[in-house]
């Protein structure tokens, strides 16, 4: 059994960011569930070495608790969950279980290499979840909570309870449970805002009522979990905070179900900012937020969106003449943070096409990436390649180049030529297509109502499935008409979503490698099930 409790107890001074003196009550645990919460996201689907990649940067960055997935979810889940807790040493590595034997079980098997390992168990308490969704009694689920975390004690002294839909739960039954939860064993009692009901004060109000009405809540951290339906999930998470609160759950970009998760990035960076009304601390890195971002970004599919708070495109952009004055004259009167803080530095280093391995390898380090010489030499040819075909070659083409190829590094299906007839004199537009499918290379014909149409029919027939197209979406990374083109692709099939990107300076190029990247992720959510609520 693993008696490492850091994360709850005065070790936690430890983590970085941290300054001697510091208070313990003033330590806010940031616990990062992109991995499990994040990737339940429509559309968004990880393998193995895309998940240990995320799992590397947050562990760099500072995340206290890694929520690496749900293993009994399935088998890939599982070895998602067991690999990272063989290679994460400075984080705590977390696994989801259902209240049930066979969960917990199977939880406590993925976390057993870890060096510090959590189990998360949950049960819905709110009266509309029990009725309908778990066709329980109170009773019974009050006895589940007992059971589960009694269990999920035999294999970690690091147990963590919620009660799902927490916060349209009665309090009197919740209070009950809480107390049950960590009787039995539970030092971390998370309340969740499973449907983004909740609003800031009658979230922080839920937060002190348990403080003061369950007798044993000392003995235990507050933890909130806050989804994003009304808008309101960092206000929530940031309101429980200041009543009482001392770990948030969260997930980098916001990702997530529905409308996503509390945005991990806004948290850290408001607490930093608005230290003199809140005064807490986390240990993130906030300079590796900008790579965490990025990362995620393309690993998923998800663009961020340019209002993006803190890591969009337009974050510390200024047109309006007013703002680009006073901004000059002192970056304070409209930036209330650095580009800087969250890893956008602004360089001196412009590169071209004659610039040399090692230029790019710093400018690399400067975007906060940091790739394996293999990766370093196949990004380098596809830089080479780009930089003859553009008269400029910018920050944010650099970041497209390498995320492209970062998602491509273990994919089953890769694209290794196309070309596209259309036009006027081309009256049925016809895409000649090789694919490379696990080391197999095959080729094709085919034609179609547009080029688009005729490179995916390709596709098809290559690699036969049944997968409909939801999204074809296009922009242009930089300006100009020599801009590489950025391509989102979104399949569904059977019910499951997951979106592909592809980068290139020719469009239908660009379009064939995110459709490509959207199959090789179909692949991955097929190994995948949803589990089922818990029943009587």
């Amino acid at each position: 059994m693993s008696t490492d409790n850091s994360i709850q107890q005065s070790s936690a001074d430890e983590r970085p960011g941290d300054k001697p003196g510091d208070k313990p009550d003033d330590r806010v645990v940031i616990f990062d569930t992109t991995l499990r919460d994040g990737e339940q996201s429509p559309g968004a689907s990880m393998n193995l070495d895309e998940k240990i990649r995320i799992a590397e940067v947050l562990e760099d960055m500072g995340v206290d608790i890694i929520e690496a997935g749900f293993p009994i979810a399935s088998d890939g889940d599982f070895t998602c969950v067991n690999e990272i807790a063989k290679m994460v040493k400075d984080s705590t590595v977390c696994g989801l279980a259902r209240a049930t034997a066979a969960d917990i079980d199977r939880c406590g098997e993925a976390i057993r290499p870890a060096a510090s390992g959590r189990i998360h168990t949950f049960i819905a308490t709110s009266p509309l979840h029990m009725k309908y969704k778990l066709q329980m009694e109170p009773e019974e689920v009050l006895v589940k909570v007992t059971e589960s975390v009694t269990r999920a004690r035999q294999f970690t002294d690091n147990v963590e309870w919620s009660c799902e839909d927490g916060s349209r739960s009665d309090h009197d039954f919740l209070c009950r449970c809480v107390e049950a939860a960590i009787d039995a064993g539970a030092g971390t009692i998370n309340v969740p805002d499973t449907v983004g009901y909740a609003l800031p004060n009658e979230f922080a109000d839920l937060i002190r009522m348990l403080k003061n009405r369950v007798p044993n809540m000392d003995k235990a951290i507050i933890s909130v979990h806050c989804h994003n339906d009304l808008g309101l999930g960092v206000a929530n998470s940031l309101a429980a905070d200041e009543a009482g609160a001392r770990q948030i759950e969260c997930t980098i970009n916001g990702l997530g179900e529905r409308a996503g998760n509390a945005a991990m990035e806004e948290i850290v960076m408001a607490l930093k900012t608005r230290n003199d009304h809140m005064p807490f601390r986390t240990g993130i890195k906030t300079e590796d937020i900008m790579r965490a971002s990025r990362l995620v970004s393309a690993v998923t599919g998800f663009s961020v969106q340019p209002n993006k708070a803190i890591v969009g495109a337009n974050a510390f952009a200024h047109e309006a003449g007013i703002h680009q004055d006073g901004v000059l004259k002192h970056a304070g009167t409209y930036e209330i943070m650095t580009p800087e803080s969250v890893g956008l530095n602004k360089s001196n280093l412009v590169l071209g096409k004659h610039s040399g391995r090692h230029a790019f390898k710093e400018k690399l380090k400067e975007l906060g990436y940091d790739l394996g010489d293999n990766a370093i030499q196949d990004a380098f040819k596809r830089f080479k390649d780009l930089a003859d075909a553009k008269k400029d070659v910018f920050d944010e083409d650099i970041v497209a180049l390498v995320d492209d190829e970062v998602v491509r590094a273990n994919d089953t299906v890769r694209l290794v030529s196309l070309e596209i007839l259309c036009g006027t004199v081309h009256k049925t537009p016809k895409a000649v297509l090789e694919l490379d499918v696990d080391g197999d290379v095959k080729g094709c014909e085919a034609t179609g109502d547009g080029p688009v149409d005729a490179a995916f029919n390709a596709i098809k027939q290559l690699f036969p499935h049944n997968a409909r197209l939801q999204l074809y979406q296009v922009h242009a990374v930089t300006h100009g008409t020599d801009a590489q083109a950025e391509v989102t692709v979104r399949l569904e099939e059977d019910g499951r979503t997951v979106n592909g990107q592809g980068a290139d300076t020719d469009t239908m190029v660009a379009s064939v490698r995110a459709y490509v990247n959207a199959l090789n992720k179909l692949l991955v959510k097929r190994e995948k099930t949803a589990p089922d609520a818990i029943s009587a």
